[in-house]
């Protein structure tokens, strides 16, 4: 169910912005290169000529260029699992990452993507212990 909040500007990460600019730039290359052919989608990832990307191709070019970075391979979808696991790490709450992943209800947010880092929850256990410590003095 999309909701009002679901279509509101949000303000992009520096490195989101810097990796969207690059795609511009080669965007702008392909429309020269593919001169009349090109067909305008309005879309940011494109194939040569504009149109719709591939899906398969989309991520064959994904592999491509994780392999290249040298990182773990994690799949487009998983992304969302990391940016909601990293916010829960920066102790963002939980309803400002619900609205940053677009989610319309707070379960899906916490219970299906966010995970609880080994740091964290070691952390946890510390400010538990810490506390317990002190009740006891």
């Amino acid at each position: 169910m999309k909701t009002d909040d679901s279509e509101a500007p949000l303000p992009l990460p520096g490195i989101c912005l810097a990796a969207l600019k690059l795609r511009k730039q080669q965007q702008d290359h392909d429309k020269r290169e593919a001169a009349g052919q090109w067909q305008e989608t309005g879309l940011v990832f494109t194939s040569p000529l504009g149109k719709a990307m591939d899906p398969t191709k989309f991520n064959g070019r994904f592999d491509a260029r994780v392999a290249k970075a040298g990182v773990r391979r994690i799949t487009v979808h998983g992304m969302r699992g990391t940016c909601a696991t990293l916010l829960a790490a920066l102790n963002v709450h939980p309803r400002v990452a619900m609205r940053v992943l677009r989610h319309s209800n707070i379960k899906m947010t916490m219970e299906v993507y966010t995970d609880a880092t080994d740091e964290a929850t070691c952390e946890a256990l510390k400010k538990l212990s810490s506390a317990l410590d002190q009740r006891g003095s």
